[in-house]
């Protein structure tokens, strides 16, 4: 049980994948539903506030390091520079809808870096991108009990 938790945890950590991957897979894993929301939701949120507050060190680490990485660094802000407009526009619930919707680009990692291209306070950022991942979890449970129950 608890490898089937660590494994989910560590699923809804990585970037892309995160907790509209970890969930589906947790419940195939053998975990009950509420176990595996709620494991996901947590891994999803843990590496968020490090994002926030070290990404840009981080980025300025890499662009000395390589060109390779500084490229990849351009094209991670690139990505947050596209999602920048919605979310200062909307401010607090363009930061949890971006997070909200379940679909490649969004999520939690892609809120943390917005967040922090906009500098914006942890105290700020973190409430919406943690409603964002409870929402993203809802309608990913939703879709996941639906197809669970349709096999």
């Amino acid at each position: 049980m608890f490898s089937k938790i660590a494994y989910t945890f560590f699923i809804a950590m990585v970037p892309v994948i995160e907790l509209r991957g970890a969930l589906p897979i947790g419940v195939a894993s053998g975990l009950d539903f509420p176990t595996a929301v709620i494991v996901s939701i947590l891994g999803n949120l843990l590496p968020i506030p490090f994002i926030i507050i070290f990404i840009r060190k981080i980025f300025k680490w890499m662009r000395e390091k390589s060109g390779k990485l500084d490229r990849l660094v351009e094209k991670l802000e690139a990505k947050a520079e596209s999602k920048k407009a919605q979310v200062m526009k909307y401010e607090f619930w363009g930061l949890v809808i971006l997070v909200a919707i379940p679909l490649p680009g969004t999520g939690a990692w892609t809120g943390g870096l917005v967040a922090a291209m906009m500098d914006m306070q942890i105290k700020r950022a973190m409430p919406a991108i943690a409603l964002g991942v409870v929402i993203a979890a809802a309608i990913v449970a939703f879709v996941t009990y639906g197809a669970a129950l349709a096999i």
